[in-house]
């Protein structure tokens, strides 16, 4: 499966910020000590989106400088690249200054806001579309949608966008997050607003789709309110709990030593269990004994091989784990290399550990969930509740552990 693209709009003047960015892109502005684009790099990363396109216009050296120094790209293999406008042209126009780089369908967000969304599920909802859909819109259900200028839709298709309309009640806005096809590109103006030029004809021609994400953190750094809130609210929301699963017998049907792709096979409901951890807020990380590489079954590199081909299967049902460690090593090995009892091996914890110290996980809120004992030990010795799952439907089953309160022995 081809890599996603993502197109984040870079190239707006911030003036709001006043002397904040009289110098400085409003997306290179510092948040918790980092650049805020690089908040947005590494929630793309995290998702398995790593073809990024910065558009930039303003100061945009800077943006080539970030884009050659980014950690979240290098932590994720991430290819990011900038394509610079030679005028101002909108947000519609700059994408039609870089159409020669667009990819056949792409994600695109701005780079003065996050909205904490699964960008895959909205890939997932785009994929089923009806024909002639061209984009898919991520919606945000607020109080007073009049404040914003709100979205009509009919199910899942969006019929209209309307102007601000004061005292106008609860309802659906843009949160500006799109998955879009190349071809809107044909209706698109030198200079324009892919807001108020593109998608409105869209909508009233019944091609766009949308999805509602009622409970996803969204903030805008373009106010200094919001700028000021960001430095505490944006480390606040990275710290997520996080969801350890064992991968034989919990995502696939253990078959024994599976090291190639024509031996997996979902357990009934994996891939929707996964979607809802992504959407429930958390971190999913994968936690897996690979002693068939230690007894010569398979290699490493067939167990990355197949690490790629679940990221593509779950992508297609709109769901991504974000990490994922193993351990080829067992006391019986038979290749000496991997002989021996590594405190990566569950029962100990040291897979667990290892992502803990890597990720800002929030551990009151953590659990693990495994088919043996030996991960249950695992959970206990790095400190969360171990749920020993028994077969049958995962969605079901993680439901009942994702609703139940954690007691004071965990």
């Amino acid at each position: 499966m081809s890599s996603l693209q993502c197109v984040i709009l870079c190239g707006g003047l911030g003036t709001r910020l006043g002397a904040l960015t009289a110098v400085t892109p409003k997306p290179l502005l510092a948040v918790a000590g980092e650049p805020f684009l690089e908040t947005l790099i590494f929630e793309l990363g995290r998702q398995g989106i790593h073809d990024v396109l910065l558009l930039a216009g303003f100061q945009a050296e800077k943006i080539v400088a970030f884009a050659e120094a980014s950690p979240a790209a290098r932590r994720f293999g991430m290819t990011v690249e900038v394509s610079v406008e030679p005028a101002p042209a909108g947000t519609a126009g700059a994408l039609r200054q870089a159409a020669d780089r667009l990819a056949d369908t792409f994600f695109l967000i701005n780079g003065d806001t996050w909205f904490d969304v699964s960008l895959l599920a909205l890939w997932a909802a785009f994929e089923a579309r009806a024909p002639g859909v061209l984009g898919a819109v991520a919606l945000r259900r607020v109080d007073d949608a009049g404040r914003y200028g709100s979205v009509d839709v009919d199910g899942d298709r969006i019929t209209g966008f309307r102007e601000k309309q004061p005292g106008g009640g609860a309802g659906l806005i843009n949160g500006g997050n799109y998955l879009l096809s190349k071809e809107i590109l044909e209706r698109v103006a030198p200079v324009s607003s892919l807001e108020r030029d593109v998608l409105p004809d869209l909508a009233a021609e019944g091609r766009l789709i949308g999805g509602a994400f009622d409970d996803a953190y969204f903030i805008d750094i373009g106010l200094p309110e919001t700028y000021e809130r960001a430095q505490t609210e944006i480390p606040a929301t990275k710290r997520r709990p996080a969801a350890f699963l064992d991968r034989d017998g919990v995502i696939n049907v253990d078959h024994g030593y599976i090291g190639s792709p024509d031996r997996f096979e979902f357990v009934e409901g994996a891939p929707e269990a996964i979607r809802r951890l992504n959407e429930s807020g958390r971190y999913v990380f994968v936690v897996t004994n690979q002693a068939g590489i230690g007894r010569g079954f398979y290699t490493e590199a067939d167990h990355f091989a197949l690490m790629d081909h679940i990221a593509a299967e779950l992508r297609v049902h709109g769901a991504h784990f974000d990490d994922h460690r193993y351990c080829p090593h067992h006391p019986d090995a038979t290749i000496p290399a991997y002989r021996q009892d590594h405190p990566w091996r569950k029962p100990n914890p040291g897979m667990l550990l290892d992502l803990i110290a890597q990720w800002p996980v929030d551990l009151a809120q953590s659990f693990l969930v495994g088919d043996k004992a030996s991960d249950i030990e695992a959970a206990t010795a790095a400190g969360i509740p171990g749920h020993l799952f028994e077969g049958g439907d995962l969605a079901a089953f993680l439901e009942t552990v994702i609703e139940r309160p954690r007691t004071e022995s965990e």
